[in-house]
Parts: structure tokens; C-alpha cells; sequence
């Protein structure tokens, strides 16, 4: 066990002595050069992301709809793993990460595979709001929730945010892309600032996780936004699928049910939201 790790419990209870701890643990993984992937590309960050074994079953999902996509849009970006994903395949992506270490690794991994010229690259967080947000924690964990996943309350920034809509505004219109949206329980309010996104023509193809409940804040024993989140997309003319290679259809009425019980046999929290003519195509042709 490394000193960094050893003495993480016992700073941990200081925010300062926490800081500082990050500081040099995040000093110490920077310094590492980007390695040779299973994929075909350098990278550098999480070693189960180095070595492709990182959300295997995800991994697979995101090949199939950017096999049929031409834009890559990824919300919660963190180190870029389904950005080299995107840009391996020859897509043009658009990156959204608001944690500054997350962005130097980000940044690092595409420069290190000379991608540079097909992402663009926004450092801040999208919402259903434009301003500044509180997030809390740092790394895979981040969100604008406070208190998700037990994160300190001390553990927190200030970043700067605004939704999709006003970023991007029509500039994919007309193009089939497909939008990863991973935010750490703050998913509802990235898709109310993608309303224009969502009516396009052809219909975004959307991977987005949503909790039930787990991380929750202390005391939240269910996700207070999971009905109404599956509600934007379904209101929108969109069908919703298991994001697990199985792709079973998810009706509102097994939400609903969810939300009264607190129970669900979904075993996998990230859901495709697709036009019917998009699912036939990945769904049908898969099973």
C-alpha cells in the first residue's frame, strides 16, 4: 500500500489535509505516459480502461450505435474512454467534462493518438440552466447531486454550466448522432437543457444511466427524478431499451411500478432511448 493510500482515511477528515492529498495523488497519475490499448489506441488513467475492461458490456452497446451514428456526443466525458471509442471509428465527437484532472487526461489521450482535430473539447458541466453550479466530488464520482454517493459536503466546487441547446444549438441537426449521457444522478437535467436535441431529425440515438437507488443522498431511498426522466424521452416519440446487449423494452408502466414498489429487475442502470426505425435496426438484427 502506497503512503498516498495509506494516509487518504485519516485526511480525509480535514479539508484541507484532503487537498492536499488529491493534489499530490493527482500530481503523481499525470506523470504517467499513455500506454498501448486492446483497442487500438494509447490511453492513460483507469487501468481496467487501459486494458479494456472497463464497462464491457456498455463498451459493446456504444460500438454498435456509433457503428450507425456519424457524431459522438459525450456528456460526463470524465478521461475520454468512449471518446477514443468514437474517434477510433472515425467520428466526430463533442466531449463535455467538468472536472479539471478529468480534462487534463482527456486532452492527454486524444493528443497522445493525434485525434485532436476531430473533438471539441467543453470544460463545464451541462444542465437545464445557464450560471454556475456546485459539484461535488471529483473523478468517476462527481455529480451536481450533493451528497450522491456519500461524498463530503466539503468536497465541493464551483464550475461553470449551460445545456446543450444553447452550446450546440442545430449544428448536428440533419446528422445521426448518438449522445452518452453519464452524470451521476443529474441525467433529468441535461436532457431538460437538450429539448431542441431531442425533437431532431433523424432522432438522436441517447445511452444514458439512470439510478434507481443506488448512490443516492442520505435518506433518498428512490430516485426522486426517475420517473419523469424516462417521461422526457417518451413524450418525445422515443422507445426505451435495456443498455445490457439484451435490449428489452421498458415500458412506462414497469417504471411506474418501480416508483411505487422501490424494486426493479432491470440489473443495469444505463437505458437506449431510440426512434423505432433506429431500434429495429440494433435490437432485431442483434437478438
Amino acid at each position: 500500500m502506497s503512503i498516498l493510500n495509506f494516509l487518504k482515511p485519516l485526511v480525509e477528515r480535514s479539508p484541507a489535509l484532503a487537498h492536499l492529498y488529491r493534489t499530490s495523488r493527482d500530481r503523481r497519475f499525470l506523470s504517467e505516459t499513455p500506454k498501448d490499448t486492446p483497442m487500438g489506441f494509447k490511453f492513460s488513467g483507469d487501468p481496467d480502461m487501459q486494458q479494456g475492461l472497463f464497462e464491457p458490456t456498455e463498451w459493446n452497446v456504444a460500438s454498435q450505435c456509433l457503428e450507425r451514428s456519424d457524431v459522438f456526443i459525450n456528456i460526463g466525458a470524465n478521461i475520454g474512454y468512449y471518446c477514443c471509442l468514437a474517434l477510433k471509428l472515425g467520428k466526430y465527437v463533442f466531449a463535455f467534462e467538468p472536472i479539471d484532472l478529468n480534462v487534463q487526461y482527456l486532452t492527454k489521450n486524444i493528443k497522445a493518438n493525434k485525434w485532436d482535430e476531430s473533438i471539441e473539447i467543453f470544460p463545464l458541466a451541462l444542465s437545464n440552466k445557464v450560471g454556475l453550479v456546485d459539484i461535488y466530488g471529483g473523478a468517476k464520482g462527481a455529480s451536481l447531486v450533493k451528497g450522491w454517493m456519500g461524498t463530503p459536503e466539503h468536497y465541493v466546487r464551483l464550475i461553470p454550466a449551460t445545456t446543450l441547446d444553447n452550446v450546440l444549438g442545430d449544428r448536428i441537426s440533419g446528422k445521426q448522432s448518438f449522445i452518452l449521457i453519464d452524470v451521476e444522478g443529474a441525467e433529468k437535467y441535461v436532457v431538460e437543457g437538450a429539448i431542441k436535441h431531442l425533437s431532431f431529425e433523424p432522432k438522436p440515438i441517447w445511452m444514458v444511466e439512470i439510478a434507481t437507488q443506488e448512490h443516492q443522498p442520505e435518506g433518498v431511498k428512490l430516485n426522486p427524478n426517475l420517473i419523469s426522466t424516462f417521461d422526457l424521452f417518451w413524450d418525445s416519440g422515443y422507445e426505451c431499451f435495456t443498455a445490457d446487449g439484451l435490449f428489452r423494452k421498458i415500458s412506462k408502466s414497469e417504471v411506474i411500478e418501480v416508483t411505487k414498489t422501490g424494486n426493479d429487475n432491470w440489473s443495469v442502470h444505463n437505458f437506449l432511448f431510440m426512434d423505432q426505425s433506429i431500434a429495429n435496426q440494433i435490437c432485431i438484427q442483434t437478438n
